[in-house]
């Protein structure tokens, strides 16, 4: 599939010609405060098949594990756009409301639900982790 977005003002684009490898929801506490709500939602997809054009700013954070998790923004508007994970390495994090399209967002995991503001219901259907998905 062709994924396709950017930021707010356009500075930074990016697109990959690929299938995702999960949409999810992440309740993680940095998530919030980066998103500036409840959660994150995430699309996982190959490092590899992505393309970014313009300048994007790096947030050095740090996850559970203790490995680095880099937080990338566009400089200019502030838009949260793309997230590595150490621990993941070839995988990277699209934002899914950066998405052009997002009719066909659809998550069917929610992670760290424990740190999960409590008015927000979880569907039913979804897989849920307290933690990440290998610590749970």
């Amino acid at each position: 599939m062709k994924i396709i977005g950017g930021c707010l003002c356009g500075q930074v684009r990016y697109s990959a010609d690929t299938d995702p490898a999960f949409v999810g929801v992440c309740h993680c506490k940095n998530c919030q405060k980066q998103a500036g709500t409840a959660f994150s939602v995430v699309i996982g997809i190959a490092k590899s098949a992505l393309s970014i054009q313009g300048h994007v700013k790096t947030c050095h954070d740090t996850g559970d594990s203790g490995q680095p998790v880099l937080r990338k923004f566009c400089p200019e508007c502030g838009s949260p756009v793309i997230t590595d994970v150490s621990v993941m390495p070839a995988l990277t994090f699209l934002k899914a409301g950066t998405l052009d399209d997002t009719s066909w967002i659809n998550p069917t995991m929610h992670i760290y639900c424990d740190s999960a503001q409590v008015w927000y219901p979880m569907p039913e259907t979804s897989q849920r982790f307290s933690k990440g998905p290998s610590q749970s």
